[in-house]
């Protein structure tokens, strides 16, 4: 017999937080997917930049999917872990075909913006459980995908 679990956070507010993290969660695999697609298959001019850019996002973005996963079991939740699951959990779509570099770039902007508006989302029902670990989660998810959105976008601007 499992014991039921008693963390401060009722029943309610757990399956709603594990609810949008698992929205989060789809949404970091597929834009992880699709940046470590796009380190295999970028051409051009700016290759090793971006070959070795996408490499990095993509490590953090696999680190990221565990811990997102891992709080939703601390919540007493199963965590989405198909294809099927992710596809119809995620607001980020697969791409067909490869695109140039930087449509590439533009297309992980996108990402990492939509990333963090699902992860501010989620926000208002953890402030209201009084859900401090998840609230850090989300903080250090959102900082870091603003932030790579930002060094993304700075590739494709004109000087000036």
């Amino acid at each position: 017999m499992a014991l039921e679990i008693d963390i401060g956070i009722d029943k309610k507010d757990r399956k709603a937080i594990a609810e949008g993290l698992s929205c989060l969660l789809a949404d970091t695999y597929v834009l992880y997917l699709k940046t470590h697609n796009y380190h295999w298959n970028v051409t051009g001019p700016m290759f090793q930049t971006l070959h070795l850019m996408f490499q990095a996002q993509y490590n953090e973005l696999l680190l990221a999917v565990d811990l997102v996963a891992e709080r939703i079991r601390t919540l007493g939740h199963p965590a989405p872990g198909t294809y099927k699951a992710f596809a119809k959990l995620a607001s980020i779509k697969e791409e067909e075909g490869v695109p140039a570099a930087t449509q590439m770039i533009r297309n992980l902007v996108k990402g990492h913006e939509q990333v963090a508006k699902t992860a501010r989302a989620i926000l208002p029902v953890v402030d209201k459980a009084n859900d401090q670990p998840t609230a850090d989660l989300l903080t250090q998810r959102l900082q870091v995908h603003e932030k790579t959105a930002w060094m993304l976008r700075s590739l494709l601007e004109k000087r000036g």
